[in-house]
């Protein structure tokens, strides 16, 4: 809070609007998965998230069965509003780049389902999450014998 927002507050003659303040939602980009079988299908999708309030980019990628909305939107309003308007199963992508996972074809993670180059998000999935973290143990092995490591013992 700056000095002229103080002055400005004592100056204020007017009703308080403190305990009122506007929330302004930021600038999301919402993934959802959807089974797109046909253009139809597609279109019906794309329709029924390009007239909500705040969105200002529609993608749909039937190959992937990915909806991609940007906008300033909540995820969970696009998503009810998804399952109402087409009457299809959808959920928010499970998916992330095989890279960002420590383990990418750990039990949990690997998905035959997945899109190429994506495993399953098990970051926030407790019984999953274990299987697809790395031990402290598996660290020390694995970064005692790195090129990247100075220290590293160089076995020939």
């Amino acid at each position: 809070m700056g000095i002229l927002d103080h002055f400005s507050e004592l100056c204020d003659s007017g009703p308080s609007h403190d305990s009122k303040k506007l929330k302004r939602k930021q600038l999301q980009t919402v993934e959802i998965r959807v089974k797109i079988d046909c253009e139809g299908c597609e279109r019906k999708v794309r329709r029924s998230v390009e007239g909500m309030k705040g969105v200002t980019q529609v993608e749909v990628n039937p190959k992937q069965h990915k909806l991609t909305v940007i906008g300033y939107v909540d995820p969970n309003k696009v998503l009810h509003r998804v399952r109402h308007r087409t009457g299809k199963k959808a959920d928010l992508w499970p998916y992330v780049p095989y890279d960002v996972v420590d383990h990418p074809y750990a039990p949990g993670s690997y998905d035959k389902k997945a899109p190429p180059g994506y495993v399953r998000n098990v970051m926030y999935d407790p019984h999953a999450s274990a299987l697809a973290r790395a031990t402290s143990f598996e660290v020390k092995t694995t970064t005692a014998f790195s090129d990247e490591n100075p220290n590293a013992c160089s076995v020939m």
